[in-house]
């Protein structure tokens, strides 16, 4: 586990991350469980989602999709 100071500057709260913890994108993505805050990396392309969708069971959507109806709506 790494310490480090919380900081003001301006309106914005800001941390200084440890050398250790670096990001090495332009972009992370911060999230708050309860009291904890998560830290992820942006990826820079779809490849880890490509990724995801291969590991995906060979009966996902065996039975063919579902699509629910669409709702009439009234003409403006």
């Amino acid at each position: 586990m790494a310490i480090t100071k919380v900081f003001r500057r301006g309106n914005r709260q800001a941390v200084r991350i440890p050398k250790n913890l670096r990001v090495h994108s332009e972009q992370a993505e911060i999230t708050k469980h309860e009291s904890e805050n998560e830290r992820h990396e942006q990826p820079t392309n779809l490849a880890a989602a490509f990724g995801l969708l291969t590991r995906l069971s060979s009966d996902f959507f065996k039975g063919g999709r579902r699509q629910p109806k669409i709702d009439k709506r009234i003409e403006l």
